[in-house]
């Protein structure tokens, strides 16, 4: 328990951005205080990648992260890069493995990387207080954080490291957004974001129908496209392709689906018709998708004809909604399953380079709480890690 009451930065929220702020901010000398109303830091961490924290990606360039500003974030992320934090990693002897799309995962658990930066703060002096839920914050000459346990700590830097409302098993709130509120910061609405999507008629019935089957997709909203796994849901679908594509999504858009990506269905379809005439159309489509998502697409009953009396017309529909399915979202499965939250604090209202507001000198917003949102795949870990440097450099 400290009996100290001023510090040189409080960072309150002890995710991955606050640990990275405390951390740098302690290894320059700064006397640091950690706040978290959590009773133990990096919630989001230890679940994240199976519990194994897809902790970064080999590159994290700029343009896979949405915001109202698309250049914001260039600057945190070319000063703390993924070589950064994989140096970091090594260091501290955490094995890691690359799965796909340059993703970099743990060999053991996400506890070794909440372990790494809890190490790191304590050998930087960093003070922590868990458990410890806010009270108010204000700013005369310097800024004053009051806990519910009327203890009152006081510094001229304040860091909110809270995140968005994504999760709010794990402790998520609206604190961020508050803090921001209160000192006149705008705000971009938040919204659910890498979050499975609902569906409603005509779509839902065949969709839990095929409630667990996966396949490789493309899924395209604009000129955005993913090409990764789906997986069909009781309520819609989900999986990495539908997670990525739904960041890119307002209420009431559509996006498209091809089901079979690399191909061209109505070409295979057509040359079984020539060459097998006799086959089901259902069969035909099988050999090509998941046997229970054909059978769905291309229902059939015993006096269907086979494929070679089947029209080219008929087969050329059903070619069409295979590679370029039409759907329009219902809504999401909010912010209980999104793994990350698009909006917030809007960014014009910050510094890139220190992540400080432009008008409340000393106040700081970094992580989820920012209007900066990335891909599915570590990115939105290189940021918190990017924006928690940035933050901690500059206190």
């Amino acid at each position: 328990m400290t009996t100290e009451t001023k510090f040189d930065a409080i960072i309150i929220g002890a995710g991955a951005a606050g640990l990275m702020a405390a951390m740098t901010a302690g290894q320059r000398g700064r006397r640091v205080l950690l706040l978290d109303h959590n009773a133990e830091p990096g919630a989001k961490i230890l679940i994240s990648g199976g519990g194994r924290c897809n902790f970064t990606n080999r590159e994290a360039p700029a343009n896979r992260f949405l915001s109202g500003n698309p250049h914001f974030a260039k600057s945190a992320l070319s000063r703390y890069k993924p070589a950064d934090f994989i140096a970091l990693v090594d260091r501290a002897g955490i094995a890691w493995h690359e799965k796909t799309l340059g993703q970099l995962f743990c060999d053991g658990s996400a506890q070794q990387i909440v372990a790494m930066l809890m190490k790191g703060c304590r050998d930087a002096g960093v003070i922590f207080r868990f458990d410890t839920p806010i009270a108010s914050v204000s700013r005369q000459s310097m800024f004053h954080v009051k806990t519910e346990g009327r203890e009152e700590f006081r510094a001229p830097a304040l860091i909110i490291a809270t995140g968005g409302l994504s999760i709010p098993k794990l402790g998520a709130t609206g604190f961020a957004y508050r803090i921001a509120e209160q000192f006149d910061l705008p705000m971009i609405k938040p919204e659910p974001a890498l979050v499975p999507l609902t569906f409603d008629q005509p779509d839902l019935p065949l969709m839990r129908g095929l409630s667990g089957t996966p396949c490789e997709v493309v899924a395209t909203a604009g000129k955005t496209r993913f090409r990764e796994a789906m997986i069909f849901t009781h309520r819609g679908l989900s999986g990495p392709a539908i997670l990525q594509i739904s960041s890119y999504l307002k209420a009431g858009d559509s996006f498209t689906v091809d089901l079979l990506p690399g191909a061209n269905a109505r070409e295979a379809l057509l040359a079984t018709k020539r060459t097998r005439p006799r086959v089901a159309l259902r069969t035909a489509l099988a050999e090509h998708l998941p046997q229970r998502l054909a059978h769905a697409l291309a229902p059939e009953d015993d006096q269907a004809p086979p494929i070679g009396e089947t029209s080219d017309k008929v087969i050329g529909a059903l070619a069409e909604r295979v590679q370029n399915w039409r759907l329009t979202p219902e809504g999401t499965e909010g912010f209980a399953k999104a793994e990350v939250t698009r909006g917030g604090i809007d960014t014009r209202a910050l510094s890139s380079q220190t992540m400080a507001s432009n008008d409340v000198p000393g106040l700081h917003f970094i992580g989820e709480s920012v209007d900066v949102t990335g891909w599915l795949g570590g990115y939105n870990f290189q940021w918190a890690w990017a924006s928690g440097f940035a933050a901690g450099q500059a206190v």
